[in-house]
């Protein structure tokens, strides 16, 4: 995360994102699969570290390049795709500024963690025989009707580590022949993480 000052003198608080550029592996279509979808690939990773069918099928397709990451995303019944396997989409071909975006990704995972740190419960008293148990849940049950504890009770455990969705990110700055974007705000996950961008379908 950066921050920079917008023309109107506010300070705006932007993350910049390694967008692309991202190759076209394969093509889902509605007559085929059943739906449309494009898979596409992004980074570079030594040829030894890609399990040999998603190898087979980069050789298959013609594709040198050997993505690190694969995305399967999908599309509208009505969208027309006028790509192909093997080219290449950047930044600058999808977004422009001031468009709206939303960004999906995994949160940073944080381990095993108590209710007063994963739902701030606010805890017991620190009287009343309770000294030594101050950040315990306290009752979960209701007693004899229903006799159980209902799914979804919160409780402790994993925090962090869920797929994440920050929606309606401004994208204030894209630097084309990088492939870098600015949007504004914060994403899921730590720094170095995977995110996918879709646009917004918002309208402003």
């Amino acid at each position: 995360m950066s921050q920079k000052f917008a023309d109107d003198g506010l300070r705006v608080s932007f993350t910049q994102i390694q967008a692309g550029p991202c190759v076209v592996v394969d093509i889902k279509t509605k007559e085929r699969d059943g739906y449309q979808a494009l898979l596409l690939g992004f980074g570079e990773k030594r040829e030894d570290k890609i399990p040999k069918p998603v190898l087979g099928k980069l050789k298959k397709a013609g594709i040198k390049q050997r993505p690190a990451f694969l995305r399967e995303l999908r599309l509208d019944d009505e969208v027309n795709v006028a790509l192909k396997i093997g080219d290449v989409i950047s930044a600058g071909d999808v977004l422009k500024q001031g468009d709206l975006v939303n960004v999906s990704g995994i949160s940073r995972g944080k381990g095993f963690a108590g209710v007063v740190k994963r739902w701030s419960f606010a805890g017991g008293p620190a009287t009343h025989g309770q000294s030594d148990r101050p950040r315990a849940p306290g009752s979960i049950g209701a007693g004899t009707n229903p006799g159980r504890v209902f799914k979804g009770k919160k409780m402790p455990g994993r925090m962090g580590n869920d797929r994440i969705t920050v929606r309606n990110l401004e994208v204030v700055n894209i630097d084309s022949e990088k492939n870098i974007i600015q949007v504004k705000g914060g994403v899921p996950g730590g720094r170095g993480g995977l995110v996918v961008i879709r646009k917004s379908k918002i309208r402003t």
